[in-house]
């Protein structure tokens, strides 16, 4: 016989269920659990491992630490055992034992860096493991878009008249099959390769619902189970928010997750929303095949500088999409194989009809309430710096929380709250985050617009080059966008950076070093950066502060 002991037990069915975990170990021939006594009893074969047991216990959430044997067991149970998890009583040795929600990239960054802490992790996951962005977000959307890319330069470019254009076939279901196989390898790679290989973490599949501040209520397929945790990271992300537009709930409309996985291409499609997905998607349909209108409430863009919205509106324009601003759907409804849309502008219809206006946290059925964890008026997870919400047990990080919804925020911020979870002290510092879109041209920002600027009471000098100025736009023949520099007045110090261009996002991590190293636009201008590149246009930006740039050489430094 083996005497387990075990800890974190917070009643007589908590009990229960480790007994019946410990009998379904291979080898074990009963067991017998004592709640109060804070102990298991296990006859079993002697070559069933140690380790099978307390991983038992540990994928319950409880703490199995092996007690004195018996002379009779075998080899197998008298080996050392990995570390197990410990509960809410806490084992400083062997670190504590963190409840993950979520395994999307917060997730993810968190379990590896508390497990390289010395943590032990249970994570917590109901549907796709790998969350949005490898598996109906970024990975997909960016594979589509290059696609789309791709497709357009076939059919036109600038150099058409010396390299005949062509009009391609779009085979569909081969794209989807391509770009399914890259989001199946990435998310093995990236997300199950490692949770199998990690044995510190154990994954527990069901919905995750909070009775208190120390223990999580876990609905799985075979019922339900308690864990008991030291600290738990939420990291449950959002899914796409829906306008209340009446007849919407009643029409097969789409999200940015049935768009990307459609077997066709419609030959309309309508698109409601102006921002990120919005405007990334119906270029890509366009793109693709797809006469597209998007209706924006607004403008495109608006919450960014003017001169966004007015390039990309121009861009699209100029490709054949029909951007309605200031347009709203009042009513819809599918009729006879398409959508109908009532606007203030008239009747609008279309084959399909793409919801693309933002994103939920994925909050409500977590019964946060319970655990002391307040939410914003979205219901997003209010955190500070270090990822604390209300409750000090409890973190959060990603998109179900007030922060931007990128994915490498997401990261880093489930890092951040991973080592602040294992004893350390880190923060978050996002005054100079990058973020890209992924249209064409580009749309790429960091720090602060000029506007964001003056309602903060700063005082700012800041100049717009246009791509025409730029070599490598000219030698490219696609001159379209700006780059716009914001600087502090009178210090010159730069602290924001707008831009609409080919290739945006690879020049805006540049940029992003310049402010968070506190660079002048003066120290900018004086950097050197290799002639006939895009990310050459900050430093002719950065010139033009004192200089008229038109009247300077190719390469003037």
């Amino acid at each position: 016989m083996i005497e387990l002991r075990i800890s974190g037990m917070t009643c007589a069915s908590c009990a229960t269920h480790v007994q019946q975990a410990l009998e379904q170990v291979p080898g074990v021939q009963s067991a017998q659990v004592i709640y109060a006594q804070g102990t298991a009893r296990v006859v079993a074969t002697p070559t069933t491992p140690l380790t099978s047991l307390t991983a038992a216990v540990t994928a319950l959430g409880y703490h199995a630490a092996h007690g004195d044997a018996s002379p009779d067991v075998g080899n197998a149970l008298r080996q050392p055992s990995a570390p197990a998890v410990p509960s809410s009583s806490g084992d400083a040795a062997e670190g504590p034992h963190i409840a993950i929600i979520g395994s999307g990239g917060a997730a993810m960054a968190a379990a590896l860096k508390a497990v390289e802490r010395g943590a032990r992790i249970t994570l917590i996951e109901r549907g796709e493991i790998g969350g949005t962005c490898v598996n109906i977000g970024c990975v997909p959307s960016k594979i589509m878009i290059r696609a789309a890319h791709v497709a357009h330069v076939r059919r036109t470019s600038p150099f058409d008249e010396g390299i005949s254009v062509a009009t391609p076939a779009v085979l569909r279901d081969r794209l989807l099959a391509q770009q399914q196989s890259r989001v199946d390898e990435l998310r093995h790679a990236k997300y199950e390769g490692i949770l199998e290989s990690t044995p510190a973490i154990t994954v527990l599949r069901g919905n995750a619902q909070f009775t208190d501040a120390r223990t999580l209520r876990v609905a799985t397929a075979g019922g339900g189970q308690d864990v008991t945790f030291d600290y738990c990271l939420v990291a449950t992300g959002a899914t796409p928010a829906i306008p209340l537009i009446p007849g919407l709930k009643d029409t097969p409309y789409w999200t940015s997750t049935e768009a990307l996985t459609s077997a066709s291409i419609p030959a309309r499609l309508a698109v409601i929303g102006s921002s990120v997905v919005a405007v990334e998607l119906a270029q890509a349909f366009a793109r693709l095949g797809s006469h597209v209108t998007i209706l924006a409430r607004n403008t495109l863009f608006f919450r960014e500088d003017p001169a966004i919205g007015a390039a990309v509106t121009a861009a699209f324009r100029a490709e054949g999409i029909e951007v309605l601003e200031h347009t709203e759907a009042k009513q819809v409804a599918h009729e006879n194989g398409e959508f109908v849309l009532c606007t203030g502008n008239g009747e609008l219809r279309a084959e399909q009809l793409l919801i693309a206006t933002g994103r939920a946290p994925n909050t409500r059925s977590l019964n946060l309430e319970a655990a002391g964890v307040a939410v914003n008026a979205q219901g997003a997870i209010v955190v500070d710096h270090a990822m604390r919400t209300g409750a000090p047990t409890i973190f959060a990080a990603g998109d179900c929380t007030d922060q931007p919804q990128f994915v490498y925020v997401a990261a880093a911020a489930g890092t951040r709250a991973a080592i602040n979870m294992t004893g350390g002290e880190a923060t978050l510092d996002l005054s100079a985050m990058p973020a890209v879109v992924f249209t064409d041209p580009q749309v790429a920002t960091v720090g602060i617009s000029e506007a964001e600027a003056h309602l903060a009471g700063i005082a700012t000098d800041s100049r717009t080059l246009t791509l025409d100025n730029v070599p490598r736009a000219l030698a490219n023949f696609d001159t379209r966008g700006f780059i716009k520099l914001v600087a502090e007045a009178p210090s010159g110090r730069l602290i924001g950076v707008q831009a609409v261009a080919p290739d945006a996002g690879e020049l805006i991590q540049t940029a992003a070093l310049a402010i968070r190293h506190r660079m002048t636009v003066q120290e900018l201008a004086d950097q050197l950066f290799p002639y006939l590149t895009m990310v050459e246009g900050l430093k002719l930006a950065a010139q033009t502060f004192n200089k008229d740039v038109k009247q300077l050489s190719c390469c003037a430094g």
